[in-house]
């Protein structure tokens, strides 16, 4: 499954679990606009890291994403640099 939809799914099931409405998650959606708060997040960062085996945010360098975009964004870039050699 791509990293978008399982991301996608993170965001759909901590807010259906959460009782939130969550937003249309388009790249430009601000992720305070999302109707998510920090525990979500911080639920949804934790299954990530258990699903992908990465924590973007352990990271010395990270910006905290704005948007949705950004936050898949981070997660690509450092799957990423997971997979490559060297």
């Amino acid at each position: 499954m791509p990293i978008r939809a399982r991301i996608v799914t993170q965001f759909e099931q901590v807010a259906k679990e959460q009782q939130r409405k969550l937003a249309p998650l388009r790249d430009d959606l601000k992720l305070v606009e999302s109707g998510l708060d920090s525990l979500s997040y911080a639920v949804i960062v934790a299954r990530l890291e258990d699903a992908l085996g990465v924590d973007p945010f352990d990271a010395d360098d990270v910006s905290l994403p704005v948007t949705f975009g950004d936050f898949v964004g981070l997660y690509e870039r450092q799957l990423a640099a997971v997979k490559a050699p060297g």
